[in-house]
């Protein structure tokens, strides 16, 4: 299948990127399938570009670190992911996170040339609504910080057969499912950890203590014990 001059040039640089020592053109062309000759336009314009390209022909080329060249980070593929996942989350996210989707999407629309930008805008690939009598009530943007930043937060909990009961929990993931999310927690009420259905969470309130364990560490510790029982 024929790629874009586009795609062969971020091709290029992934190529170059491999190789820390100068390596010969030829040997570069071959792992493209491309003549030398285009080769050389190529090393031509992404340096024209700004890439950090060192070498000339019969000497061999390499890429200093450090260089991004935005126009070419995505291949259409990689543009239809991001469309798609974007399209996802802003049907199964909060609304922070749907918000956060969008501006990411125009920031990436804005570094495209025209025919990639096209791309996306046409993208055909699409989610379907999702079902809104599982949204939660509570603030899941709230969650997200206490993940990130580590904190302990205190919880109102209705479970599957409407018995209320308060938790301190220390939340270090969520899980987005086609109906439902769930907040992976360890629970000091039940010392063990615990999936919660987000949309049975009546109440969160931040609490100003520290995990006195990693979100790394429990996430390791919790993949060991994925039987455990729910909530």
């Amino acid at each position: 299948m024929k790629i874009s001059r586009s795609e062969r040039l971020l091709e290029l640089l992934q190529s170059l990127r491999r190789y820390r020592l100068p390596v010969s053109g030829r040997k570069l062309a071959q792992e493209m399938g491309i003549s030398i000759r285009t080769l050389y336009r190529d090393i031509a314009s992404l340096q024209a570009r700004g890439a950090m390209i060192e070498g000339e022909p019969g000497v061999g080329y390499v890429l200093r670190p450090g260089f991004m060249l935005p126009p070419l980070m995505f291949s259409n593929v990689e543009i239809e992911a991001l469309v798609l996942g974007s399209r996802w989350v802003s049907k199964r996210a909060d609304k922070q996170l749907a918000a956060a989707a969008s501006h990411a999407l125009a920031k990436i629309a804005a570094i495209l040339p025209d025919g990639l930008r096209n791309e996306l805008d046409t993208n055909a690939l699409f989610v379907g609504p999702r079902d809104t009598t599982t949204l939660e009530d509570i603030d899941l943007g709230l969650v997200r910080t206490a993940i990130r930043t580590e904190h302990k937060v205190a919880i109102t909990y209705s479970d599957q057969n409407g018995v209320e009961s308060s938790r301190t929990i220390w939340p270090f993931a969520i899980g987005f499912f086609e109906s439902s999310r769930v907040l992976v927690s360890w629970c000091e009420l039940r010392s063990n950890f615990r999936h919660f259905r987000t949309d049975r969470i009546i109440a969160v309130t931040w609490l100003d203590l520290r995990f006195p364990r990693s979100k790394q560490a429990l996430i390791k510790e919790w993949r060991k014990t994925q039987g455990a029982s729910a909530a």
